[in-house]
């Protein structure tokens, strides 16, 4: 699902980088009210995974000092977050290819230990094998056990459409856009399901030192359990480090959404114009001010309520994303069915989904399973009976996005469903204007690929 919503995506981006990226295309080719609440919950998603990840980063401090108050530390990520945002889109993409590269050989490095410990290679020897998939066992609770988690997996995964928001911003996107789409897709894939496989071996689902059992620490990590329990000294502090860098970067890249997202909606007259001032250096200094405000609620960490606080704010962000990739599936698809109105072919699109529309279709069904199985995990909780206050905190997104939605048509008097393929824009947005000359450039590009050897053509066409 993941694939095909990043090449649909990707497909949108090339040919409309446009600021806002996929709010902007929810207004153009679904509906405007659908693109202000989609849009507005996407924004509110990063706001709130600002606090959630600078939190989760004190957290982690704890491993090494818990005496100290983590607000103190809160305080020092915050600003370090909002200086990195204020350096621009530069200073954002510098940081995180930093930060990126030390989670991917931090990454790297535990696949080969995860292996060597699973093989009972480690100082505490013994071979371990399947044993944790035996006793206690894999697929707690079952399939209803799958879906609790699906809030979870997909706050997880959310992110992984931040390309498509830098694509107004980069200098030529027709050259870099697709590589860094195709790539995103593989690097999470490797990266979490190796990784998460590995976990899964080497760390039982009923440790009692992972968060949810009533010894919570800061070695909750099941990286920093895992290795712990191979037995090796001085590395889960190197990993918690680690940890606690990736948690700054989502925090980083919450706040380069987010402002972003609100710039973008405040240019489409959805929000007030102040909203999306841009500097000289087209930094979106309004909207970053209010990320910086909802980035206050870090200092919940200080509160006993903070458990409470992360478990709201988790099951709105996570349900965002869900609605977000459906919604850029469904511009994919609309998007194919206005070129085919107006007699024109993909030949013009400088990237095309390697899903085609089929993958769209599997995107917006799978996205559609995975609201179906979160409504019934709120509505009937594993172990416990149904509540009102369970139900929303699983399922709080839904009624957000409904008022956004039904509040935008009031107020706009706009009751029209959906923007009819007679009326969807194809053109606007578009930095290669001359179609023919696109298709010309396009044709070339294609032609030198086919001519070089094999394993080159093969890298280009999955990287």
């Amino acid at each position: 699902m993941i694939y095909c919503t990043v090449h649909a995506l990707g497909e949108l981006a090339v040919a409309f980088p446009v600021a806002g990226a996929f709010s902007s295309y929810i207004t153009r080719f679904l509906d405007p009210s659908w693109g202000f609440a989609v849009g507005s919950l996407y924004a509110l998603n990063w706001l709130c995974t600002l606090p959630l990840e600078l939190v989760a980063a004190s957290i982690t401090i704890r491993y090494w000092q818990s005496t100290v108050n983590p607000a103190a530390f809160v305080c020092l990520f915050y600003a370090l977050v909002l200086f990195l945002n204020l350096c621009g889109v530069r200073g954002y993409g510098e940081s995180e290819f930093i930060f990126s590269s030390i989670k991917v050989i931090a990454v790297i490095g535990f696949i080969f230990l995860g292996i060597i410990l699973n093989c009972g290679g480690g100082p505490q020897g013994g071979y371990i094998g399947g044993k944790f998939w035996h006793t206690p066992g894999a697929f707690a609770h079952g399939f209803k056990g799958v879906c609790s988690v699906f809030v979870t997996a997909a706050f997880s995964f959310t992110g992984t459409e931040m390309a498509g928001l830098a694509a107004a911003e980069t200098e030529n996107p027709r050259k870099s856009l697709p590589s860094a789409i195709k790539q995103v897709f593989w690097r999470i894939t490797l990266f979490y399901i190796v990784c998460l496989t590995l976990i899964g071996l080497l760390v039982g689902y009923d440790d009692p030192r992972l968060i949810g059992s009533s010894d919570v620490d800061a070695t909750a990590s099941p990286f920093v359990i895992a290795i712990k329990n191979g037995g090796i000294k001085g590395l889960p502090s190197v990993m918690n480090a680690v940890i606690m860098i990736a948690v700054v970067s989502v925090g980083n890249s919450a706040m380069y959404g987010s402002s972003r997202t609100l710039a973008a909606l405040a240019n489409q007259g959805m929000l007030p114009k102040q909203v999306g001032y841009l500097d000289r250096s087209g930094r979106p200094l309004v909207a970053i001010g209010i990320g910086a405000v909802f980035g206050l609620l870090c200092f919940v960490s200080a509160s006993d309520k903070e458990a409470e606080v992360f478990s709201w704010l988790m099951g709105l962000a996570g349900l965002a994303a869900t609605f977000t990739w459906m919604s850029i599936c469904l511009c994919h698809l609309r998007f194919r069915q206005a070129l085919r109105y107006n007699n024109r072919s993909t030949d013009e699109l400088p990237f095309k989904s390697q899903a085609t529309v089929w993958g769209s279709a599997w995107g917006v069904i799978m996205n559609l399973v995975t609201l179906i199985a979160q409504f019934w995990v709120a509505l009937f909780p594993l172990g416990s009976k149904p509540l009102p206050a369970t139900f929303f905190k699983g399922y709080i997104a839904l009624p957000i996005v409904l008022a956004l939605y039904v509040g935008h048509k009031i107020y706009k008097k706009n009751w029209i469903l959906y923007v009819k393929l007679e009326d969807i824009d194809i053109d606007s947005g578009r930095r290669d204007l001359d179609l023919e000359v696109l298709k010309q450039e396009i044709a070339e590009e294609a032609c030198y690929i086919s001519s070089r050897p094999w394993w080159y053509r093969w890298y280009r066409y999955w990287c």
